[in-house]
């Protein structure tokens, strides 16, 4: 009995002190989340998203950001590393390019360069050719390590979220595994960056942001509204900053939503003036409860996947005006297509951005 007992407490002690002292790949910061609001007010729940039409993508997945281009055709990345470009029914695909890394944002310049923030190579431009070339991977002498959005302003600059300084998809198995680490640590390292491609000089525009994702420019482009993934808000940041740090953020940056009731991921332009914003997951409590113990964070990422604290899916987009008035919420509990990234509005569609979904998710307006 007591060789038994010896042996179990052996095991118990090893247990404990790998809970407690393995190595982990982050360090986490203390910060308080705001209590969440549920979804009540504009995000009353409802099934407006719910039984979307779909359009089959073959084997390719996670259409996670979507472009009606002046060419007529309907551009999208993949989970693959392809950038597919097919008709606006869905009909006619092909694989348009593929950059070797990972795009997650993109858009086209005036000249119809496709310009795309790849996770793994950093801002490119893809000629009509399908020439693909490097315009900036540094900044400051610092590596580009996640692009995750682009927007290409009238005057042909171009604003480019890095989500972290931290964690780079290409080292830490891809861009979902990076952003949990990212958001999971809270080391608020993400950045807004500007490319001129005149000059070809990269700057940093503002700073400190936990997972700066999303990214559009106002009508008038002397406004940034950019998705704080990990802090559940979005910002107005002037595209005048230089080096704004948020946590003092001055005249040149406000939010313009806080304590959302999800993650927020990407922002497109929508008709009308509007912008369209998607949540990729819901808020989890256990997150938000583990957000002042570093401790607990860091035995989290100890235990097996299996038992972490996953938000559950749930389909969620909104539209809003720049002053930040909600337009239209439309949501499906059952998560059936799930990760919604944000909306890419047409004339006469809905098409719903995804960054696991097998298909494309579409609706009538």
């Amino acid at each position: 009995m007591k060789t038994a007992a010896s042996i179990v407490g052996a095991v118990l002690l090893a247990l404990l002190a790998y809970l407690s002292l393995w190595p982990v790949p982050i360090e986490p910061v203390s910060w308080n989340a705001p209590a969440a609001p549920g979804y009540s007010g504009p995000h009353t729940p409802n099934r407006l998203l719910a039984n979307l039409k779909m359009i089959s993508l073959g084997t390719e997945e996670g259409p996670e950001h979507i472009v009606l281009a002046r060419d007529g055709k309907l551009y999208t990345t993949v989970a693959s590393g392809n950038i597919l470009r097919m008709n606006p029914d869905g009909s006619g695909q092909e694989v348009f390019a593929n950059t070797g890394g990972r795009v997650l944002g993109f858009d086209f310049d005036a000249s119809g360069n496709l310009i795309a923030a790849d996770a793994v190579k950093g801002l490119l431009a893809i000629s009509p050719d399908k020439k693909v070339s490097v315009l900036a991977d540094k900044v400051d002498g610092e590596a580009i390590l996640y692009a995750d959005a682009v927007i290409v302003a009238s005057n042909g600059k171009m604003y480019v979220s890095d989500a972290s300084a931290r964690f780079a998809p290409a080292k830490w198995g891809g861009t979902f595994e990076a952003s949990v680490l990212d958001i999971l640590e809270q080391s608020s390292t993400g950045r807004i960056l500007e490319y001129d491609p005149a000059s070809k000089v990269t700057r940093v525009v503002a700073k400190g942001f936990s997972f700066a994702n999303g990214v559009a420019l106002s009508q008038d482009e002397k406004t940034l509204f950019v998705n704080e993934t990990g802090k559940y808000r979005v910002w107005k940041i002037s595209t005048q900053a230089s080096k704004l740090d948020i946590a003092q953020p001055g005249k040149d940056a406000s939010v313009l939503f806080d304590n959302l009731p999800g993650y927020p991921d990407n922002l497109m332009r929508g008709t009308d003036g509007k912008i369209w914003l998607g949540f990729a997951k819901p808020r989890n409590p256990t997150i938000d409860k583990l957000a002042n113990q570093p401790f607990m964070r860091k035995l989290t990422l100890r235990l097996p996947r299996s038992m972490w604290p996953i938000p559950k899916a749930y389909g969620h987009v909104m539209a809003f005006t720049e002053d930040g008035k909600v337009l239209a919420d439309l949501q499906d509990p059952s998560g059936a297509y799930p990760e919604t990234t944000a909306v890419t509005e047409t004339k006469d569609r809905l098409y719903i951005q995804s960054l696991h979904a097998k298909g494309l998710g579409w609706m009538q307006k």
